[in-house]
């Protein structure tokens, strides 16, 4: 029989050799476990010469081992030398294959048929060795590999890095690193930010972006792989690129069914759930511990500090606080009652719905990203229309919703455990009403990349924040008195589907009842007439269709097809239908609705043989809208070239007033029929200029329209994001002399924009670039100064739900 040790770690990453460090030094026997032949296989994995950062940088270091920022080499070099000198006990080549026994006597039974046993397990086993594979067409390709070693090894390949994580970017500027390796590298991230990465390396990334050595795809994935090709879903359909290697870097899981067979018990039955864990690391097994990735805490200090205070809280020593504890103790020190970490770390942890399956260290790391906020009864937490993209968790108390801008004594409650300002955070529009607190309120504010982060990381988080902008857009769309109990059964049955550009949702005859909500991206609806398609109307987000078939047991009568890559909520016919019996003030509402459309329909159809050529061009001129950005835009600025004069007044008036730079281009852009379509921002429901900018420098306003502040870094990240090429980069120019001045006495370059000669002649040789774009002439009296000054009434701005309607196909014909 073996030596029993009084703790035996399972692991030698980063948690691992911090814990056996602390072991010796407190003179506990102990074994550590490797099953390589090395030490830290996590880090031994990295891609050679990767530099290793130490985030983050607020937090101490709480070890008996070293680390600092540096390249891999360097801290594996130094993680061998202490391991040997501080006579850490290490058992290479150990992998273990079963683990029996309980707390006191447990029995660890490695592959080469030894046993091993201990007190008290430490497992730091990470989750590297069980990454996530690709999920499509083509998944089995031998041009995927899951690991790079060495980007040195790559000559001349065009590599798809796939993943938005600190792995897939840094996998990414390591194959772009050296430019006589001569490779083409794209990374494809599937969202719109890069919410996972540590920020310094998204700022790595952007940079590498900004040079032309990396192709950052965002709002793109793979959709199937080819021999040297692979087809990407992007938010505008599906292309193909070349493709000599993919590098899939999407993340990995804990191994699940060797962890429970322990006796140990997860969070949830998600692929991406962790262990439940006490606050001293322990789990539902009693005597086995979990620190480290397996815990749900990656991040490398956090590791080192989790194995130091394991082994403390081993030895005895349960006072210990984390490393963490100074940091969160002043994030707590304006909430009410003068309590301790751990009794707020109860609060949130308890109360608050979408925390509910974060471990003790999953929250703590959160908090760290967050702002903790008690507000008095009454007092204004936002306003209406104020810019805002974080969102908010009430961990005790309620607020108050004022829902009547005119009367802000009606008010809608939002009580305990429940979230807010997550429609600004999924639209990105300003608030959509003023939320105050009703009684002492304590709230918890994510900015909106720990609120991304949290979703991403939380199945349990996704699932919450789901559910509840599900059932507030279905009360909010509704309406009639509806309550949460009501829409329950709609709720519990929906289900959020990602839509390509182009993909059909409901089918023209068809027979299926579905009812579907837009949530984000757009909707074109079409009608097969005389064997073509005639193009109906345009359904921005805030939109459903689908509700004709449900109520009346119709056959589909028209197709509904995603504009650009959207997003829906479907919803079961049956259900929708049993909530209308049940409210007949809704199920009246639906009729008109309904009336409405049938009226469309009949309409074309009636009419078909007396505008046939209006029906085809119109058709194909709204495509062509569509095409050009109007099925993600709330404004679009349109030009009609039989009233063009080309006289650019609208060019001269958008730069008058806007200090000297013209937001528009008019002669840029595309053209179809008469229409003419300028470089100007489209205002996009969902701004990709929004998605990475460092200092939330860009807003949408009360009236819709999206701007920057003044606390542009200069960055260029909205620039590169915008599919448009409505931004640039210029510095402010020097102010002009008057008009009267140029016109008296020829001082000045005049009305419009000035030269870049002259501006160059007369600026700032230092002023810094900013992020230059259309802001609706947000501000100023009279509105857009582009459309006041067209003196033919040819510039127009549009809401494509208003013009992309069949009203306009009556008036071209009439």
């Amino acid at each position: 029989m073996s030596d029993l040790y009084k703790v035996a770690i399972v692991g030698s990453g980063p948690a691992g050799l911090s814990a056996a460090a602390r072991a010796a030094a407190l003179g506990m026997s102990h074994v550590l476990l490797e099953k390589t032949d090395h030490l830290s296989d996590t880090i031994f994995k990295y891609q050679k010469g990767k530099h290793v950062m130490a985030t983050p940088s607020n937090l101490v270091l709480r070890s008996d081992f070293d680390f600092a920022a540096g390249k891999r080499e360097t801290i594996l070099g130094v993680w061998d030398e202490q391991a040997a000198g501080q006579g850490v006990n290490v058992k290479m080549n150990a992998e273990v294959a079963e683990v029996t026994g309980d707390k006191g006597d447990f029995q660890l039974k490695l592959k080469s048929g030894e046993t091993v046993r201990a007190e008290a397990i430490v497992l730091a086993i990470g989750t590297q060795g069980n990454p996530n594979k690709l999920r499509c067409p083509g998944a089995d390709s031998p041009m995927i590999q899951y690991q790079l070693d060495d980007p040195g090894e790559y000559y001349d390949e065009h590599i798809t890095v796939v993943g938005s994580g600190d792995a897939g970017i840094e996998n990414a500027l390591g194959l772009a690193a050296d430019d006589a390796q001569r490779n083409v590298v794209t990374i494809l991230n599937r969202g719109d930010s890069f919410a996972r990465a540590k920020k310094d390396n998204v700022a790595l990334l952007e940079e590498a972006e900004r040079d032309g050595r990396i192709i950052v795809r965002r709002e793109t994935q793979p959709a199937e792989v080819k021999e040297g090709e692979l087809v990407l879903d992007t938010r505008d359909g599906q292309e193909t690129i070349r493709c000599d290697r993919i590098i899939a870097r999407t993340g990995s899981q804990p191994p699940r069914g060797f962890v429970e067979a322990m006796g140990i018990e997860f969070t949830g039955e998600d692929r991406g759930a962790f262990p439940k864990l006490s606050p001293v690391f322990e789990t539902t097994k009693p005597g086995i511990h979990v620190i480290g990735a397996l815990a749900g805490y990656p991040l490398i200090k956090h590791c080192m500090n989790q194995g130091y205070d394991v082994i403390e809280f081993l030895g005895g020593n349960l006072d210990l606080k984390p490393a963490d504890e100074p940091i969160l103790a002043e994030k707590f020190a304006n909430l009410p009652g003068n309590h301790d970490v751990d009794h707020w770390l109860g609060v949130y942890g308890d109360n608050v719905s979408i925390l509910a399956d974060l471990s003790p260290l999953q929250l703590r790391e959160l908090m760290l990203d967050s702002r903790c906020h008690a507000y008095e009864p009454g007092e204004v937490i936002f306003r209406r229309n104020e810019p805002g993209s974080s969102m908010f968790a009430i961990a005790q108390g309620s607020v108050a919703v004022e829902v009547n801008p005119n009367d802000p004594s009606v008010t809608v409650p939002i009580g305990e455990g429940e979230i807010f300002g997550e429609v600004g955070l999924i639209s990105g529009r300003r608030r959509g009403a003023t939320i105050r607190a009703a009684e002492p309120v304590v709230a918890l504010e994510l900015s909106r990349t720990a609120a991304l982060k949290l979703i991403a990381t939380s199945p349990g988080a996704a699932r919450a924040v789901t559910r509840i902008s599900i059932e507030r857009q279905l009360l909010q769309m509704f309406g009639s008195g509806l309550t949460k109990q009501d829409v329950a059964p709609l709720v519990d049955s929906a289900k959020v589907v990602d839509v390509r550009a182009g993909q059909v949702i409901i089918e023209e005859g068809a027979e299926d009842k579905d009812i579907f909500i837009i949530r984000r991206g757009s909707m074109i609806v079409e009608k097969n007439i005389g064997g073509r398609q005639v193009f109906l109307s345009y359904l921005p987000a805030g939109s459903y269709v689908g509700e004709m078939a449900a109520i009346d047991g119709s056959k589909r009568t028209a197709t509904v097809k995603a504009a650009i890559k959207a997003e829906v909520i479907r919803l079961p016919g049956e259900g929708f239908v049993k909530l209308l019996d049940e409210h007949p003030t809704l199920r009246d509402t639906a009729l008109k609705e309904m009336a409405k459309r049938r009226e469309i329909n009949a309409f074309i159809e009636s009419r078909k043989d007396d505008f046939e050529g209006a029906v085809d061009m119109y058709s194909e001129t709204a495509q062509f809208l569509v095409d050009q950005g109007l099925g993600e835009a709330t404004d679009v600025l349109l030009i009609d070239e039989t009233l063009c004069i080309g006289c650019d007044n609208c060019e001269k008036a958008c730069a008058d007033a806007h200090e000297g730079l013209s937001r528009l281009d008019r002669e840029a852009g595309r053209t179809y029929a008469h229409l003419h379509v300028p470089t100007s921002c489209r205002h996009c429901e969902h701004p990709h200029c929004m998605a990475d900018c460092p200092p939330n420098a860009i807003h949408r306003g009360s009236d819709g329209e999206v701007f920057i502040d003044e606390t542009c870094i200069g960055c260029g990240n909205c620039q590169r994001n915008c599919p448009y090429d409505v931004i640039r980069m210029d510095p402010k120019p020097p102010k002009k002399p008057s008009f009267l001045q140029w016109l008296l006495f020829g001082k000045g370059p005049g009305p419009g924009e000035a030269s870049y000669a002259w501006r160059k002649k007369h600026g700032d040789p230092e002023e810094p670039k900013q992020a230059i774009k259309c802001d609706m002439c947000s501000g100023i009296e009279g509105g857009p100064a582009c459309v006041r000054a067209c003196p033919t009434g040819a510039a127009i701005r549009v809401s494509p739900d208003k013009f992309l309607t069949y009203t306009k196909l009556t008036e071209d014909v009439e």
